[in-house]
């Protein structure tokens, strides 16, 4: 069976139009349909209802989709052996990691692996969503969560300590706050529909909500901006506060958890050279950073 057969199909049952299979698979409308029907006389029966609103699965064709799903995945994992079989240094590596991480703390890093490896192409995702790598949506991914899927390889590299933050500028115009509850009675910057920020401040037995925040977004990048622009007193990590002098640490004696700091990769990559390469060098740089106040000393 024409494994292109098998793409097509899927395709169209889950996006219900060829037209968007089509957009899918990068295809023209003409040569998808011609898959399925071909498909179609091939199986010796329909597998969708064709109407103005696009095209539904029938009850053959639903009992045949979980078998090309499988297919599908075993597709996949043949891609990712193939791609574990290059032996040259060069092509690209695709590498996702939150807004934060990829702003603040990656570009010297890939800076200088650019360097050692100028023939390699770096690929960087700056997104708080968690990148699919069994997809490969990227090849590394810098998580602050360990990954759990087992088809991956998770290293841990360090820990990222964080605290409360404000200009002095801001200080000098509303006053240092001395104590933890002093300090949210002041403009703080925080997320807007995004609930993160304010179940860690209630695990720490602050219960609030989003209004206590004066300035609200849920791009961190915006967000830390915010905070170095004057706007109010802010949350974030003490690496990345450390690049701006301008900062004040606030109440030092609030502890926040410490984010712990992954490195993940799918397992059928662990062959592959650039990415393996790649990997290491992650590992090394990240784990030499002082991320936290115990790495400093």
């Amino acid at each position: 069976m024409d494994w292109n057969l098998i793409h097509s199909f899927l395709a169209v049952a889950e996006t219900g139009t060829l037209i968007k299979a089509a957009e899918q698979l990068r295809v023209s409308q003409p040569t998808l349909g011609r898959h399925i029907t071909e498909l179609e006389q091939k199986m010796g029966f329909a597998l969708f209802i064709r109407d103005r609103s696009g095209m539904t699965l029938t009850d053959a064709g639903i009992s045949l989709i979980d078998d090309a799903k499988k297919m599908a995945a075993e597709a996949e994992k043949f891609a990712l052996k193939a791609a574990g079989q290059q032996t040259v240094l060069t092509g690209s590596v695709r590498i996702a990691a939150s807004e934060v991480v990829a702003t603040y703390i990656l570009p010297k890093i890939l800076t200088a692996f650019r360097e050692e490896e100028p023939k390699i192409d770096i690929e960087l995702v700056a997104s708080n969503k968690i990148e699919n790598l069994l997809s490969r949506d990227a090849d590394i991914a810098v998580r602050m969560i360990k990954p759990t899927q087992s088809d991956l390889i998770a290293r841990k590299v360090n820990d990222m300590q964080l605290g409360a933050f404000a200009t002095k500028n801001y200080l000098e115009r509303y006053g240092k706050p001395k104590t933890p509850e002093n300090l949210f009675t002041h403009q703080l910057v925080g997320y807007d529909r995004s609930d993160l920020m304010v179940k860690q401040l209630a695990s720490f037995g602050y219960a609030h909500d989003r209004n206590m925040f004066a300035f609200r977004t849920d791009n961190q990048v915006a967000n830390w901006e915010l905070v170095k622009a004057g706007a109010g007193i802010g949350f974030g990590g003490l690496y990345i506060a450390d690049q701006s002098p301008d900062l004040v640490r606030l109440v030092p004696d609030l502890e926040f958890p410490t984010l712990p700091v992954w490195l993940a990769s799918h397992q059928e990559l662990k062959t592959n050279p650039r990415i393996r390469r790649a990997m290491d060098f992650l590992y090394e740089s990240l784990k030499k950073l002082p991320l936290s106040e115990h790495a400093k000393a």
